[in-house]
């Protein structure tokens, strides 16, 4: 692994991830277990990175006016509990015991409402690009530190567009889905 990062879950929040709480987010239904996670990609303005740009409109404090592609987003009102940026860094916006909105309409192996049950993990990136290797061995440790925490979602990881098709089309081509699984288990089983 690039980074020696120690990743741990306490009270749903990830230490090693930087906090920046969004408003985006209510409780998930009683009784719910957590048992899945979903990956997507996101970059704003789209394939352009930096900026600061979605970590403002996680949080709601996006200046529409910045860029014309941001005012065809205005007004939403969405989040995700994670989001690891180009450099490795992760970002905690919503605590995992919460729902955050990151998948929208959705089914997972016939049940509906994935943002019920899941973990949402945006990769800073787009549909047209390569991901950063770092990117990956975060996003490796992360899983499998939520997989310790969270036993359901062992075999049950998938992309916005596995659980949303013809709606959504991230973590798109680029993203190395056959590399991520070995990097996986080969780092659990170290």
């Amino acid at each position: 692994m690039s980074q020696a990062t120690t990743f741990q879950v306490q009270d749903g929040q990830l230490i090693g991830a930087r906090q920046v709480p969004s408003p985006n987010f209510n409780q998930r239904p009683a009784d719910t277990e957590i048992q899945l996670v979903v990956i997507h990609n996101i970059s704003l303005p789209p394939s352009q990175f930096g900026g600061g740009y979605i970590e403002q409109f996680f949080q709601n404090q996006l200046d529409w006016s910045v860029h014309p592609y941001f005012q065809t987003i205005e007004g939403m009102e969405v989040s995700t509990h994670l989001l690891i940026l180009r450099t490795g860094e992760v970002l905690q916006f919503v605590n995992f015991n919460d729902r955050a909105w990151h998948a929208g309409r959705s089914t997972y192996l016939a049940q509906k409402e994935c943002n019920d049950y899941s973990i949402g993990i945006e990769l800073e990136g787009s549909d047209d690009l390569p991901f950063e290797p770092v990117q990956y061995d975060v996003l490796t440790q992360v899983v499998a530190c939520l997989q310790q925490v969270y036993p359901k979602i062992q075999q049950h990881i998938a992309g916005h567009s596995d659980i949303a098709p013809g709606r959504k089309t991230d973590p798109g081509p680029f993203f190395e889905w056959n590399a991520f699984r070995q990097q996986l288990h080969h780092f659990k089983n170290k």
